[in-house]
């Protein structure tokens, strides 16, 4: 005979059964091509105390590796550096560190954000992105004193501590534009950046490499140019995208997508998937994935030959001009003789 214990564990059984039944069956239907749902990770996160949560952003860290369309050469050293802080334990029992600076170069718009990202999503380390408008002051030596306040926070909390647009703070000294206040600031940063530990990743991302001070270069361990996707990796990209969308019919193949992204950064990519989910999902069933897709690439179309007649007409009043120019030029060498 069953013991009320076990009579009532089987009537919360049936109670919670119940429940979820009654969830499934309200349950919104997911719409056709966005049948796959993926699994957000829960990013990791930190308590900042109120002198470092004015000079960062904490941003939630969900993209993976596999995530972004990158070159085989770029993943590799990606993975190489993971694997090496993954197993810092075994590299220190020989008296080495793991890496932990890196440098991103390259055009905006093409993951170098996105590519922070990953580090802190694979490592399981908050992402904090320093606030140059919080960190930057007019008054001598105050830049340098926040500076300060965030590398020593950051010296005792495993992070990744992300510099966008890091050539506002690293950029050469010798240029005779800057104050003597930012020479001062990249020389602290410098000796800052040296004294943090390997448990703190630094990730530092620029579009203007060649305006870093010389001696910021080595400062980084590992340097990574993150251009604009190729034809491969543009068809890579439309693969996974057509993954995503399950067995909609796309009506568009690899090659064709390639073309028609040719020269478009991945951010410019990424819009347009976003534009084409967009659309699937408000018009909630009616459009489908294909007809999203053509109506997504009209638009583009427009907007690239919109685009290609400016330049045209811009290029003719060029034209027009000089010959109005070289006409008048004649004109006066004619009545000169």
């Amino acid at each position: 005979m069953a013991t009320k214990a076990q009579q009532d564990r089987a009537a919360l059984e049936r109670t919670m059964n119940a429940i979820i039944a009654s969830s499934r069956k309200n349950k919104q239907p997911q719409l056709i091509g966005l049948e796959e749902s993926v699994a957000q990770a829960t990013p990791a996160s930190i308590a900042l105390p109120d002198r470092v949560a004015e000079l960062v952003y904490d941003i939630p860290a969900r993209r993976k590796l596999d995530e972004l369309v990158l070159t085989e050469e770029i993943v590799s050293e990606v993975e190489e550096f993971i694997h090496e802080y993954s197993n810092t334990d075994l590299l220190r029992s020989h008296s080495i560190e793991p890496r932990h600076t890196v440098l991103l170069k390259g055009p905006p718009g093409n993951g170098k954000t996105s590519l922070a990202e990953v580090f802190a999503t694979e490592l399981d380390l908050p992402l904090l992105s320093v606030r140059y408008d919080a960190i930057i002051d007019s008054y001598l030596g105050e830049t340098a004193s926040r500076l300060k306040r965030l590398i020593d926070f950051a010296e005792q909390t495993p992070c990744v501590l992300f510099f966008d647009e890091f050539d506002a703070l690293g950029k050469e000294r010798s240029d005779v534009q800057e104050t003597g206040e930012i020479k001062r600031v990249i020389s602290s940063l410098l000796v800052q950046m040296d004294r943090l530990p390997s448990h703190t990743i630094v990730v530092c991302a620029t579009n203007h490499p060649e305006l870093l001070d010389r001696a910021v270069w080595r400062r980084f361990e590992l340097k990574l140019e993150i251009n604009p996707p190729d034809k491969s990796q543009l068809m890579k990209w439309f693969a996974n995208f057509k993954k995503s969308m399950g067995k909609a019919s796309v009506g568009i193949n690899a090659e064709d997508f390639a073309k028609y992204m040719e020269g478009e950064t991945m951010a410019g990519v990424e819009s347009f998937i976003l534009d084409v989910r967009r659309k699937i999902i408000l018009s909630k069933g009616k459009l489908t994935a294909s007809d999203a897709i053509k109506n997504v690439l009209s638009r583009l179309k427009k907007t690239i030959n919109t685009n290609n007649i400016a330049g045209s007409q811009a290029h003719g009043n060029s034209t027009s001009n000089r010959a109005h120019r070289t006409r008048s030029g004649s004109k006066k060498t004619n009545s000169g003789t």
